[in-house]
């Protein structure tokens, strides 16, 4: 029985689901794609920020586009507290739980953003507590708050 289950998602489109509970530390999907070096990502037009974009950054020389209709994993969405996280080994990368998952409850994860000038293009809906407004990672939403506590 597969972890997973494809539903429309209250954060953005559509989202991966727990299909019955699932423990902390749990395996649930491999992201999938294909290798392609930095030099490609940064030179084709395919990674344009204007877009959806599936792509994991494996190293200092390879990312991982997962812009495939096989990789369902694409389908997480990201939030402010995360219930998975995404590990790699060489080439490969997973989904896992950090959290025990109730069935029907959505996969998501920390995209894990930079914060940079364009992090205000990348608005957040996750709707969580934790949530900063934006899709930048855990260590530098602290410069949002502050932003905000300056205007």
């Amino acid at each position: 029985m597969r972890l997973y289950k494809i539903r429309k998602s209250k954060i953005d489109n559509l989202g991966l689901y727990a299909a019955k509970d699932i423990k902390k530390g749990s395996k649930i999907i491999e992201y999938k794609g294909k290798v392609i070096t930095e030099k490609e990502a940064e030179e084709s037009p395919k990674y344009d920020n204007g877009k959806a974009i599936y792509l994991f950054n494996l190293n200092k020389k390879y990312d991982l586009d997962g812009d495939f209709k096989f990789n369902t994993a694409r389908l997480i969405n990201h939030s402010c507290d995360p219930n998975c996280e995404v590990t790699g080994v060489g080439l490969k990368l997973w989904v896992y739980s950090i959290k025990d998952i109730k069935k029907g409850e959505e996969f998501s994860y920390d995209y894990g953003f930079s914060f940079d000038e364009d992090f205000k293009n990348y608005p957040c809906r996750c709707g969580s507590k934790k949530c900063c407004g934006y899709i930048v990672r855990e260590g530098s939403r602290w410069r949002i708050k502050k932003k905000k506590i300056r205007k």
